[in-house]
């Protein structure tokens, strides 16, 4: 296998190498030094076919010129309020550090709402922290721990999740999608914390849906995961809801101000870094308003038919014993 996987390589790198403007410019975005292993990751993600493989990211590089995403960092969220709104209701942070050095993300699943702004702005605030994260936060790890560190690590919490929380599917399938296609391998591990008996019964039927490979990256811990994720960071890199045993709406956190806040430390960096961004790119005027129309492309039939299958199941739960009342006036969205 690694001598076919080094003929894989050698394959797409000569490929690559015929890149041609504009091409060229947005690559070195996406790869920023670490060609290799930019390489590798949409191999991955297709399964090691070269054809299959090539085609992915030659379609990701137009996707990203069609779309601006070059220059995405350089148009923050404005007013300010908006972006506040949007950090209350798109709930993801940065806590920290694993052991290996892995940047250790936070999601608020259960507990996003995105009924604060525009389906537009969430996917650029989504995309924004992805380009964050590859273009300072991977390189500041990398410098930091003195080797290569190429992906994260993601703590889902679950804590709130209601059959209404699901109604957001079609958003979800959105930002899946745009991370599937253009940001593949990004994540090492998901870690699925404080779940509820809502996500129990939806992850025993989507499981075997998912590939081989998807399934080895996701491990559903009990309760808070505290134990299990001590093995692979320190405490202080823990999310809050994870510190307290059995207590996933935790608030112990930084000066009282979790992750998710706009006034936390990471959050405060990124903002003002779109900011420098944006003053470098256009030093004549305000920071226009308005959201950044992305085109997101067609989920694929893996993502259809698992929204179809979370659909199908919350229809057997809504019609189940002990739901509350308010579950069956759910609308589920499709794809």
């Amino acid at each position: 296998m690694a001598a076919a996987s080094e003929e894989a390589i050698k394959q797409f790198s000569s490929l690559m190498e015929q890149l041609e403007e504009p091409l060229k410019t947005t690559f070195q975005n996406v790869h920023q030094g670490n060609l290799r292993g930019t390489l590798v990751r949409f191999l991955k993600a297709r399964e090691w076919s070269v054809p299959k493989a090539h085609k992915m990211l030659i379609d990701c590089l137009n996707w990203r010129i069609q779309n601006g995403i070059d220059s995405v960092l350089a148009k923050p969220i404005v007013p300010s309020d908006l972006y506040r709104a949007i950090r209350d209701t798109l709930l993801v942070g940065l806590t920290g550090y694993s052991k290996q050095g892995q940047p250790v993300y936070a999601f608020g699943v259960g507990l996003s709402t995105f009924d604060k702004a525009s389906v537009n702005y969430y996917v650029q605030s989504h995309i924004q922290m992805n380009e964050y994260r590859d273009r300072v936060v991977l390189p500041a790890a990398s410098k930091k721990f003195g080797r290569q560190i190429n992906t994260c690590l993601k703590v889902m919490d679950m804590t709130g999740l209601k059959l209404s929380a699901l109604s957001q599917i079609k958003m979800l399938t959105m930002i899946t999608t745009v991370d599937d296609l253009n940001y593949p391998e990004k994540t090492e591990t998901y870690y699925i914390v404080n779940a509820p008996y809502v996500f129990s019964a939806c992850w025993k039927v989507v499981k075997p849906l998912l590939q081989e490979r998807t399934k080895k990256k996701i491990q559903v811990l009990y309760g808070s995961g505290r134990d299990e994720l001590l093995k692979v960071m320190d405490y202080e890199s823990l999310p809050h809801f994870c510190k307290r045993e059995g207590s996933g709406s935790s608030s112990d956190s930084l000066d009282g101000v979790d992750c998710y806040s706009y006034d936390h430390p990471f959050h405060q960096q990124l903002y003002n870094y779109m900011k420098q961004q944006s003053l470098k790119l256009d030093s004549v005027g305000p920071i226009k308003q308005g959201s950044l129309h992305v085109d997101v492309p067609s989920p694929g039939l893996e993502e259809v038919k698992i929204a179809e299958t979370i659909e199908s199941e919350l229809h057997k739960l809504r019609g189940g014993n002990g739901l509350t009342h308010s579950f069956n006036r759910i609308k589920i969205e499709g794809p």
